[in-house]
């Protein structure tokens, strides 16, 4: 168990089984150069959500710095219904069970770091997150 904070429009709640960061089980995860780290998260929009958008940096030095490729993409093509297979796309209900399921590449160019990971589902319409989480990572050989 990751022991992480997720982060929904008005409270925060534990993550428990809802996040998983490739085979990470204990913060800081190691995301290594060269390689793509899987990440899966189940949420419940507390609206109805019509387009989502990728947010995520890591914090370096209290900079957030985008994740080439993945920051500002489009994130509805990556949203499954509550079994994980079946693709849900946007045009999401409150309420209701979805999966996100999505990567990062973790660039040869990044520096050996320890920093935080922060990943949000995004409504380009309000710039709110409608969901996110953030995760104690180290960017290693």
């Amino acid at each position: 168990m990751l022991s992480l904070v997720l982060t929904t429009e008005n409270k925060i709640e534990d993550l428990d089984d809802r996040v998983t960061v490739g085979a990470c089980k204990k913060p800081p995860c190691r995301l290594r150069k060269n390689s793509a780290v899987n990440f899966v998260l189940k949420f419940k929009p507390e609206y109805d959500v019509t387009k989502l958008v990728n947010t995520v940096n890591a914090n370096i030095l209290g900079i957030p710095f985008p994740f080439v490729g993945v920051d500002g993409e489009d994130a509805c093509d990556k949203i499954y219904k509550e079994d994980g297979t079946t693709k849900a796309g946007c045009n999401l209900k409150a309420g209701q069970e979805y999966v996100y399921k999505s990567s990062i590449d973790v660039l040869q160019i990044y520096p050996r770091i320890k920093t935080d990971v922060h990943w949000g589902l995004t409504d380009p319409n309000t710039k709110k997150d409608v969901i996110c989480f953030e995760v104690p990572a180290r960017i290693t050989n």
